[in-house]
């Protein structure tokens, strides 16, 4: 009687994780910014609208960081603290 079993016959096939899901940051590389957004949440009572700026910066350390997927801080919903890109020469001649 035989009891061994046969793992080869099902495959194991990563997937990407769902939207929002993200790898932890085991080595702490953003952990100054996540640190800044807590301590001002804290600070104005949870009230995550006055920390919108740390959030937007740590958002953007963990996707140069590849901790999540790279997106539009407008997707985000981040637009109005986007710099405009500066104006050129000819577009303030035409002003």
């Amino acid at each position: 009687m035989s009891t061994a079993m046969n793992f080869s016959s099902k495959s194991f096939k990563p997937r990407a994780p769902d939207k929002g899901s993200f790898p932890l940051d085991h080595f702490g590389e953003c952990k100054v910014f996540k640190e800044q957004f807590m301590r001002c949440l804290s600070e104005n009572r949870y009230d995550n609208s006055r920390c919108r700026l740390q959030s937007k910066d740590y958002l953007e350390c963990r996707m140069d960081r590849q901790l999540m997927t790279k997106e539009p801080l407008e997707k985000l919903g981040f637009k109005d603290l986007i710099d405009p890109p500066p104006r050129t020469t000819e577009e303030s001649n035409k002003s």
